[in-house]
């Protein structure tokens, strides 16, 4: 990620929020309810570790999840988004463990601190922000996100859990869409679908921009845009894509309609559920169709 994108997504959250529609989305107690005994299935059923990877530039802190018993399963690699590794990813990584994948979720600021450091900073307070961005630059060096990708793929396919014979998966949330791109363009052998949830900077006016690197994946992607992002950018979901459709990829760029920038990370001031489990049955879809 470079400095034009990082600048693009804070200015991004600064947007005002839409009003939400819960009529849209039909929130519902009952959907609260399904949501919780669904996170605490997965909480009996999964194996979570805490693990560190080697990497060009130092160790990684990850956290790492495979459903429980006997078994190989497809791979997937989440990004976070600005404020990193923290509980509510996961909560995202057990839950799609318990799906039926082994999910490594990166610290990805590890080459400044770790995610024991990170965890306790707010992005809302602009002190501990000014903390946070320079470790958001940091995955923006030349050849870091690509770097790593690389190196968290390797990690994957040589656990005995992960069924290298089946496509790989890879999301990112804010920050963590053009990581997405990236990884889907570094390694196309590897991952057969992408999803992102309200990315920040995946179409810029800079060389680096991540749509331009759209030619060199092989996976079929998702890219989910907030509202107020749209509101924005609104030409950029079109660049987008036409971007897709000038390289012969499958793709859906999809705008939610009352879901604002970062809906999807639960706890966010934001968080929308009812869109948040629209996005993710959109992923999960995804995942069953292609990583087989």
């Amino acid at each position: 990620m470079c400095d034009d994108e990082i600048h693009q997504f804070e200015g991004t959250i600064r947007v005002p929020e839409l009003p939400l529609s819960r009529r849209a989305f039909g929130v519902s107690a009952a959907a609260a309810a399904s949501l919780a005994a669904t996170m605490a299935h997965a909480e009996a059923t999964v194996t979570e570790k805490d693990v560190s990877i080697k990497t060009r530039d130092g160790t990684c802190d990850a956290a790492l999840f495979y459903p429980q018993g006997k078994g190989k399963w497809p791979a997937v690699l989440v990004w976070t988004d600005i404020m990193g590794l923290r509980p509510v990813f996961r909560d995202m990584g057990r839950r799609l463990a318990a799906q039926g994948y082994v999910v490594l979720v990166p610290n990805p600021f590890y080459r400044k601190a770790p995610a024991t450091e990170t965890v306790k900073l707010d992005f809302s307070k602009p002190d501990e922000r000014a903390q946070l961005m320079p470790m958001a630059q940091s995955i923006g060096a030349p050849g870091a996100v690509e770097s790593d990708a690389t190196t968290f793929l390797a990690y994957l396919d040589g656990l005995p859990q992960t069924d290298k014979k089946k496509g790989a998966g890879t999301q990112g949330y804010c920050m963590g869409g053009p990581l997405v791109y990236r990884t889907a363009a570094v390694v196309p052998d590897r991952i057969r679908a992408a999803v992102t949830c309200h990315g920040g900077g995946l179409v810029t006016k800079t060389d680096a921009s991540p749509h331009l690197l759209i030619p060199k994946m092989k996976a079929e992607v998702y890219s989910a845009v907030a509202a107020n992002d749209d509101q924005r950018s609104p030409t950029d979901k079109d660049v987008l894509k036409k971007s897709f459709a000038d390289a012969g990829k499958t793709a859906r760029v999809e705008v939610y309609d009352g879901c604002n920038h970062g809906w999807c990370v639960k706890g966010s001031a934001v968080y929308n559920e009812a869109g948040a489990e629209r996005a993710w049955s959109e992923l999960s879809n995804l995942y069953k169709k292609k990583l087989v």
